[in-house]
C-alpha cells in the first residue's frame, strides 16, 4: 500500500477560527454565536437547497445545478464565484458577508447551500416544502478529502496529524459532526420530504445520467447536447481550472499552495492514506454505526 508521508505535508496552524458546539455538533464559533438567526432563517417555497457533508461533491453539484438552470450557458455560470451564487446559510467569515445576509439580499428563486445535519436544518425549508438535493460520498474518501481541506482552509481548525484526524473523524469530533449520523439522517428524511438523494460515486461513474436526474428534479427538460455540454464543463479537470468554481478567488482564506481546493476528485484515493490497521479499525466501526440503515456505499 503506497502511503503518503504525512509528516512531509505542510499544515498551517496560524490564525484559525475557533470552534464550539451547537446542540452537540461542532461548528465554527461565529456560527454558534448567531445560531438563533440561522435557525430562524426564512426559506421561500421556490428556494433550492444543496446539502452535503463537507467535501462530498458540494461545489461540483452547485456547478451542475447552475448550468442546468442556465440551460448549459457557460458564460452565465461564470458571472460570479460559487460562494456568491450559492449563499452558504450557516457560514460566517469576517469580514465577508454572512451566508444569511447574502441569502436575504438575493432575489428569488434562490440557490442555497448547507452542510448542516438534518436535525439542525432551519424548519422553514421543510415548512415551505423546498426542493433539496443531498449528495453523500463514501466515508473513507470523504475523510481524506476533508483532512486536506482543513489543512488549506483557515476558516476551519487545523486538522493536526493524519493519525489525529483519523481519530477525530471516527468520533465525529469535526465540524458538522459525525459523517455516519449526517448521511443516515438525510437518508431517513428523504422518505417524507422533497429530497433528491445522490451518491458521489454514481456521479463519477455516469455523470450524464445523474445530471439528467438533477434536471428532472429541478423541473428542466434538457436535450442530449446540453447534458453532454454540462457533463464536460463540470468534469474535474475543467472545473479545477475554472476560477469561478475552484475557490482561487479567496486566497486569504483558502490557501491552494498548501493543498488545492479541488485536489483529486477521485474514488478510492483513501487507499493511499489508510494503513492496514486503520482500514480494519474503520471497517469495524463502520459496521457498527451503519447496522441500522439500508444505506450502502461504493469504496
Amino acid at each position: 500500500m503506497a502511503l503518503k508521508k504525512m509528516e512531509d505535508l505542510k499544515i498551517d496552524e496560524t490564525e484559525r477560527i475557533t470552534v464550539d458546539y451547537v446542540k452537540g455538533i461542532l461548528q465554527p464559533t461565529p456560527t454558534c454565536d448567531t445560531w438563533d438567526q440561522i435557525w430562524n432563517f426564512q426559506a421561500k417555497p421556490d428556494d433550492l437547497l444543496i446539502s452535503t457533508y463537507p467535501k462530498a461533491g458540494t461545489t461540483w453539484t452547485q456547478e451542475i445545478v447552475d448550468l442546468i438552470q442556465n440551460e448549459g450557458d457557460i458564460e452565465k455560470s461564470k458571472r460570479a464565484p460559487t460562494h456568491i451564487r450559492f449563499p452558504f446559510i450557516e457560514w460566517i467569515i469576517p469580514p465577508l458577508k454572512s451566508g444569511l445576509e447574502q441569502a436575504n439580499a438575493m432575489p428569488s428563486p434562490r440557490n442555497l447551500k448547507t452542510h448542516l445535519p438534518f436535525h439542525l436544518l432551519p424548519p422553514s425549508f421543510l415548512e415551505n416544502k423546498c426542493k433539496i438535493i443531498y449528495v453523500a460520498r463514501n466515508p473513507k474518501d470523504n475523510m481524506v478529502s476533508y483532512y486536506h481541506f482543513q489543512r488549506m482552509n483557515k476558516a476551519l481548525p487545523a486538522p493536526g496529524t493524519w493519525e489525529e484526524y483519523f481519530e477525530a473523524f471516527l468520533s465525529g469530533k469535526v465540524c458538522w459532526g459525525s459523517w455516519h449520523d449526517h448521511v443516515k439522517g438525510w437518508w431517513e428524511a428523504r422518505v417524507q420530504h422533497c429530497i433528491l438523494y445522490l451518491f458521489y460515486e454514481d456521479m463519477k461513474k455516469n455523470p450524464k445520467h445523474e445530471i439528467q436526474k438533477i434536471a428532472e428534479f429541478i423541473g428542466k427538460n434538457l436535450d442530449d447536447e446540453v447534458l453532454d455540454k454540462i457533463a464536460h464543463h463540470t468534469s474535474f479537470d475543467v472545473m479545477k481550472c475554472n476560477s469561478m468554481a475552484n475557490y482561487s478567488s479567496m486566497p486569504t482564506i483558502m490557501d491552494n499552495s498548501i493543498s488545492p481546493f479541488m485536489r483529486k476528485g477521485a474514488v478510492g484515493d483513501w487507499k493511499n492514506y489508510f494503513t492496514v490497521a486503520q482500514n480494519e479499525r474503520f471497517d469495524e466501526d463502520y459496521k457498527k454505526k451503519m447496522a441500522d440503515t439500508t444505506l450502502t456505499f461504493s469504496f
